[in-house]
């Protein structure tokens, strides 16, 4: 086992995603403590200047047409190959729909221990010991790995900018075949397009299981009117059919950045923090005062939320 870290870097459209550059420069200061290498590992097709934009200390690219978009089973054999190569020892992917399509896989092929929803990372001597939310977030739980690891790190625990550079990638012929894939890329479907953009608007007011029932929506959108912004929601209420799926921010939803982000009755689960992390301004209204949401909100209030949105209705009209 080397000391040197892969980092499974992700792109969608030509962009490559953030969570990359926040994996990178954590993997830098980690690769710095154990004395080997941080490498980010970029797959795709056409898209060599977009991987000259790390900080990494080596930047790999490989470039196939399989690997324009992902695909489960190309950029597995891919990753095992490099690890079967390099024998690192740690694999870090985003705590995504693509690293998580990856992450238990890859750690059962190596025989490594796997972590998931990792929002913190640090080198104990030669220990890796990883921070995971558990529980929906109300809990944080300490892992102290001694072998190799494959690790999901969830969007926004580390800072972008960190991973952020100009080292120059090398170009690398893919280090398995490609050509008798069973998995082929087909399109990629896009949720259909709502009566607004929720990722377009500078105020929203959201609401989580916490509103009750359907018929309680409605003060919500009263508020979300007062206030001059629009309605958006979690996953329980898009599941529940009370909101359109285009209103739903989180990572199976939409990534949001408003200027100001009001929750009434979020609870605050990772998938939902990844979609609205980046908010300017962010206050919380829930009952329960230990809610995982009142550790990123700006302003919080353990109130009920009934009582909240009508005070504020009445100051507003």
């Amino acid at each position: 086992m080397s000391n040197d870290i892969l980092v499974i870097t992700e792109h969608l459209d030509g962009k490559v995603a953030d969570i990359s550059y926040e994996m990178v420069g954590k993997a830098k200061e980690l690769a710095s403590a154990w004395g080997g290498q941080a490498v980010a590992v970029m797959m795709g097709n056409g898209m060599a200047d977009q991987a000259n934009g790390f900080d990494s200390d080596a930047t790999l690219y490989i470039d196939h047409p399989a690997l324009a978009e992902f695909n489960p089973e190309a950029y597995g054999r891919v990753t095992l190959a490099l690890a079967e190569e390099r024998s690192p020892r740690l694999i870090m992917v985003g705590n995504t729909s693509v690293g998580m399509d990856l992450a238990a896989w890859l750690s059962v092929k190596l025989g490594a221990a796997c972590v998931a929803y990792v929002n913190g990372l640090e080198a104990d001597g030669d220990t890796l010991v990883a921070t995971s939310q558990i529980y929906g977030g109300k809990m944080a739980a300490e892992c102290a790995v001694d072998g190799p690891a494959v690790v999901s790190v969830m969007a926004g625990a580390f800072p972008a900018e960190d991973g952020m550079g100009n080292t120059a990638a090398e170009s690398v012929a893919p280090p398995a075949s490609l050509d008798d894939l069973k998995v082929h890329f087909v399109k990629l479907i896009r949720p259909e397009a709502g009566d607004v953009d929720i990722t377009a608007v500078e105020k929203l007011v959201a609401v989580g299981r916490g509103i009750g029932s359907e018929d309680n929506i409605e003060l919500a959108q009263e508020l979300a009117e007062a206030l001059g912004a629009e309605l958006a929601a979690s996953r329980p209420i898009i599941d529940a059919g009370w909101l359109p799926k285009t209103r739903q921010v989180g990572k199976s939803g939409l990534t949001v950045k408003p200027k100001l982000y009001f929750m009434l009755g979020i609870s605050g689960a990772p998938e939902h923090l990844e979609g609205m992390k980046d908010a300017e301004l962010i206050i919380a209204v829930n009952t329960d005062p230990n809610a995982p949401i009142f550790d990123v909100a700006h302003y919080g209030v353990a109130q009920d939320l009934f009582d909240v949105a009508e005070a504020m209705l009445e100051k507003l009209e």
